[in-house]
């Protein structure tokens, strides 16, 4: 069973588990499985990769979707994801930008050169358990993004084996966080990751306490 995070009478918010497919493939995908756990008929608006988990939205019904995909489209969704590295970054908070193109074996690579660029602000500190953690909000929408800027930084996802992250028990991003407005009302929504050994191992009270709130960050 999916976790509903938040519910309205335009869409729902998901929590979307790791490794599993945003569209059916050779079994049924998120899509499919929450309109059968709702009985309804719903409107894809964004997507996550397979490998994250976290927040996703839904529309209920096609006005709702046509309006949250120009939200989107016009950046007025703020996402902020969540990610764990075993590597030291080149810089600890900054911007990613450039152009992306395709690479090898389905993966994607940063360019010099910024026609179209993909655009990530990120923040990072270091983890009780050893690990640094990455907030990162991305101020595009290309395929694999967030996954191409850490390796650019020279500081892979865990788990994330396409784009040399070490091996491990999943791939450690997660969408953690929304905020948006919606007919007047500010909708603002946490969810932490509770699936991988690394993420439950973290102390929320003391080392991510200053990302509880990632909207009140200067980006």
């Amino acid at each position: 069973m999916l976790e509903i995070v938040f519910q309205h009478t335009d869409f729902y918010v998901f929590n979307k588990p790791t490794g599993l497919s945003f569209h059916s493939e050779q079994c049924a995908g998120f899509v499919v499985i929450a309109e059968r756990q709702v009985n309804e008929k719903l409107f894809s608006v964004h997507r996550l990769d397979k490998v994250t988990s976290g927040l996703i939205i839904l529309a209920r019904h096609s006005e709702a979707a046509a309006q949250l995909t120009e939200l989107f489209a016009s950046h007025l969704i703020n996402k902020f994801y969540l990610a764990l590295s075993d590597k030291k970054p080149k810089k600890k908070q900054g911007w990613v930008k450039g152009d992306m193109a395709k690479s090898r074996r389905s993966a994607y690579k940063l360019l010099k050169t910024h026609n179209n660029p993909a655009i990530t602000r990120f923040y990072s500190l270091a983890c009780s358990n050893g690990l640094r953690g990455f907030l990162l909000k991305p101020y595009s929408g290309k395929t694999h993004q967030l996954r191409v800027a850490l390796k650019s930084l020279s500081a892979p996802i865990l788990g994330d084996s396409l784009y040399g992250g070490t091996l491990s028990d999943r791939t450690y991003l997660h969408a953690y966080a929304l905020e948006f407005t919606w007919q007047n009302q500010c909708i603002q929504l946490v969810c932490k990751p509770d699936v991988g050994d690394q993420y439950t191992a973290l102390d929320w009270q003391q080392t991510l306490f200053p990302w509880v709130e990632p909207w009140l960050l200067d980006w």
